[in-house]
């Protein structure tokens, strides 16, 4: 219990050195984040798992984080079609 603890808790920690040093495409971010929900996932399923036998968390879970990556490639669309690019460090604030 504890190795799977740390593996996970290893995961997310690799998971948020990589966003924060890698930010240069929204792609490259949407798929970092989506790699951090499904380690978040993990997580909650493994706690629930030997803690609690109820599995209504992890559903209400799983259905914000579709909405986050629907979100995400919603904008990732739209800056596409205006800018003609994901890169990030081109788009300013006042652009839009």
């Amino acid at each position: 219990m504890f190795m799977n603890i740390f593996i996970l808790w290893y995961m997310y920690m690799c998971g948020m050195v990589v966003l924060c040093s890698l930010r240069k495409h929204l792609l490259l971010t949407l798929l970092i984040l989506e790699y951090l929900v499904v380690v978040i996932f993990f997580s909650f399923f493994m706690f629930l798992n030997c803690y609690l036998s109820e599995y209504y968390f992890i559903i209400i879970f799983l259905t914000f984080s579709v909405c986050e990556g629907v979100l995400g490639l919603s904008v990732l669309i739209s800056m596409i079609r205006c800018h003609g690019n994901d890169n990030l460090m081109n788009l300013s604030g006042l652009m839009w």
